[in-house]
């Protein structure tokens, strides 16, 4: 009877996961670790075989069936069906460099040496900013940062404006890239930090940026940065429900933070009009974050 009643409580607790309330910071939190529910199911698994009962054994697969239906589709690796590169291609990179590291030029390097046309970097106080240009201006240069946020490009950048979204402080960029292909619409955000009970801030933020893409005029579109989200935070889901996330090359989650031992995916490039060939995540610089590289047909 306790097998059923905890497997029961698991499959809800997945599949109803947004009705979980935000006091205390529970709803966070359970949004946070919802892939890792996923250890539950084997441990639920045993301790049915152990009774012998046929329906707690039945019971303990439907937390499993409803993990995989959520989840499964989206770790699948993405080389065994991505398209193949085109003529025109566009590869992107993005960190959040953690400016306390003191590895934001080496970050960069890290980044260019991948041949990323494009350079999205987050969490950049002055003198970073300052080791990242040194880095890059060479190779890139075309350029527009504000605040903690800087993107970096071998096509001309134009239209660049700050973005506060609805903050009164700018820790995000709307620009248009001027690819051999046309323009293409890029969004670049470090969002403000989440914590169990003080995330009232970063759901602005992800609500307000969400609400750019409707009106954004532009066929193809990348938003990409620290969204201090997980991919399975409620909310997030106004803007993966509009833009899609290419799973990783070689399947798995591909979580991002902490950099040591990643159990989250705070750092996403999310897109539209436009192919994924291939995604990835690596170390560069010290920086608490993993780097996203994503390549995209245009």
């Amino acid at each position: 009877m306790l097998v059923c009643a905890l497997s029961l409580l698991l499959a809800l607790g997945l599949a109803l996961h947004v009705l979980v309330p935000e006091v205390f910071g529970i709803g966070l939190l359970v949004d946070s670790a919802l892939p890792w529910f996923g250890l539950g199911v084997p441990v639920l698994v045993i301790a049915a075989l152990v009774t012998r009962s046929r329906g707690a054994v039945i019971a303990a697969l439907v937390p499993a069936v409803v993990w995989g239906v959520m989840f499964v589709p989206g770790i699948v690796p993405l080389s065994w069906s991505a398209p193949t590169a085109s003529a025109s291609t566009l590869t992107v990179a993005s960190q959040n460099v953690n400016a306390g590291a003191g590895t934001a030029g080496d970050s960069a390097r890290t980044l260019a040496a991948t041949g990323a046309q494009v350079i999205a970097l987050q969490e950049m106080d002055s003198t970073a900013r300052d080791e990242v240009s040194a880095a890059l201006g060479a190779a890139y240069p075309y350029s527009y940062g504000i605040g903690t946020v800087g993107v970096w490009s071998v096509y001309p950048i134009e239209n660049a404006q700050p973005l506060d979204l609805g903050l009164g402080w700018q820790r995000a960029i709307a620009a248009d890239l001027q690819t051999p292909a046309g323009l293409v619409s890029i969004y670049v955000i470090h969002a403000a930090s989440a914590r169990p009970e003080d995330h009232a801030a970063r759901d602005t933020m992800l609500a307000n940026l969400a609400s750019y893409v409707p009106r954004d005029e532009n066929a193809r579109l990348l938003m990409l940065g620290d969204f201090n989200a997980g991919s399975s935070d409620r909310n997030i889901a106004g803007l993966t429900d509009q833009l899609s996330e290419a799973n990783q090359s070689s399947g798995g989650f591909g979580f991002t933070w902490p950099a040591s031992t990643p159990l989250t995916r705070l750092d996403h490039v999310l897109q539209r009009g436009m192919q994924v060939t291939s995604s990835t995540t690596l170390h560069a610089g010290a920086s608490d974050h993993l780097a996203v590289l994503t390549t995209l047909n245009l």
